[in-house]
């Protein structure tokens, strides 16, 4: 929500009238001189929309300011000129709205037009987090990360690198959204409030890292040539691709690694196609490469890639996991159910190059349980069971 500065006003007294943490309209507002305002100003208040009301007989400021429970200082910091209480009545007043609903709707079909969609309203909501590109997919599609905080621990989440395990970017998303209101508005989530973790951790989130292939997966082949006739040539004719992992070259990005990447692709199929092919190099394909560079850059203390399915946390590779990771993953074991297993005859994966790169903290977590893709029918009980992982990849 834009209001416009006043003669007396400072960040201090915003924070004071709309119950928001100081820090949060500071991150919202980086390219002010928050310390020094200007009479006249545009300050972003995050965690507020504007909306309207409609004058009517009987109404005056201090009436709609007790019956919508806001300061009536607040009326004249969204309407500037705002100097009268006389208004005829059906003219419209407009009167800030603290956001408490969910704007994220993941429980169906999620595709990255709605998920850029729910991304752009979300920082429009909540200016404090930024939005950059980590790169582009096969096809152009711009692949987004999400920042939030500024502490110290940095810590990653991404989701569909495999593009019909689609459901854990909606899971992704809807603890996104959680997240924010609740570091916003001071509400419960999973028995805690957020903003502690947003001063302790700087959380980042790649929340599709394979658009391409979750559209496909999603919508069908793409109109546009020459990706239609070879998507289809590689799946074998048929335009059924709700069993398809691959990116849209049919190369699948989990097996892109360099990790133990040649023993990986000896036992895997050497063509483009559904699944399991990992290229003829590690990180030939841009979503990969994508998500290494954005590793690399970022230094993260740990990671978590989201996969479907099986209820299982995969936490080791090749013996080179730091001690610790055995105790957060029996913390994320804790609060989920989720089993714990150390280590599968199956390598390249992002969370296994981390772990080996790094030796830090890295887990793949299979969410739910069934045969790919997961119905969306599965999206509560999922997201139920996750939501106390999300929060100790945070506190651990």
């Amino acid at each position: 929500m834009d209001i416009v500065v006043r003669p007396g006003d400072s960040i201090w007294s915003y924070s004071q009238l709309f119950n928001i943490h100081i820090q949060l309209i500071k991150d919202s507002n980086r390219d002010l001189q928050t310390d020094h305002l200007t009479i006249g100003q545009t300050v972003k208040i995050p965690g507020y929309v504007i909306g309207e009301h409609k004058w009517q007989d009987g109404d005056s400021l201090w009436k709609i300011s007790k019956t919508r429970n806001i300061p009536i200082y607040s009326l004249f910091l969204v309407n500037p000129g705002l100097t009268s209480n006389h208004f005829q009545s059906g003219e419209t007043i407009q009167v800030p709205l603290r956001v408490t609903w969910p704007i994220v709707q993941a429980n169906r079909s999620y595709d990255y037009g709605e998920m850029m969609n729910d991304l752009s309203q979300l920082q429009t909501v909540y200016p404090f987090i930024r939005v950059p590109s980590i790169g582009h997919s096969v096809m152009g599609k711009s692949i987004s990360e999400v920042l939030i905080g500024h502490g110290g621990k940095r810590v990653h989440y991404n989701a569909s690198f495999h593009a019909n395990e689609w459901i854990t970017t909606t899971v992704v998303m809807t603890f996104l959204n959680d997240y924010l209101l609740s570091i916003t508005n001071g509400t419960m989530l999973f028995g805690c409030t957020a903003y502690p973790f947003y001063e302790q951790c700087t959380l980042s989130i790649v929340p599709m890292v394979n658009p391409d292939g979750v559209n496909l997966v999603l919508n069908g082949p793409p109109a546009d040539e020459p990706w239609r006739s070879q998507v289809v040539e590689l799946n074998e004719g048929s335009t059924d691709f709700s069993g398809w992992k691959a990116n849209i070259r049919g190369v699948d990005l989990n097996d892109q690694f360099p990790a133990k990447w040649e023993e990986e692709r000896a036992n895997n199929p050497k063509k483009h196609g559904p699944r399991d092919y990992g290229g003829e190099r590690p990180l030939s394909e841009p979503e990969a490469s994508a998500m290494a560079a954005l590793t690399r850059k970022r230094d993260f203390s740990r990671v978590l890639a989201f996969h479907t399915q099986g209820k299982v946390i995969y936490w080791g590779f090749g013996e080179m996991e730091p001690p610790e990771s055995s105790l957060i993953v029996k913390e994320f074991g804790r609060v989920s159910g989720y089993q714990p297993v150390q280590t599968i005859e199956s390598y390249a994966g992002y969370k296994d190059w981390f772990i080996q790169e790094w030796r830090k903290p890295g887990f793949t977590i299979e969410l739910g349980g069934g045969i790919n893709p997961l119905p969306i029918k599965q999206f509560s009980q999922i997201y139920n069971e996750s939501l106390g992982i999300f929060l100790a990849g945070l506190y651990t």
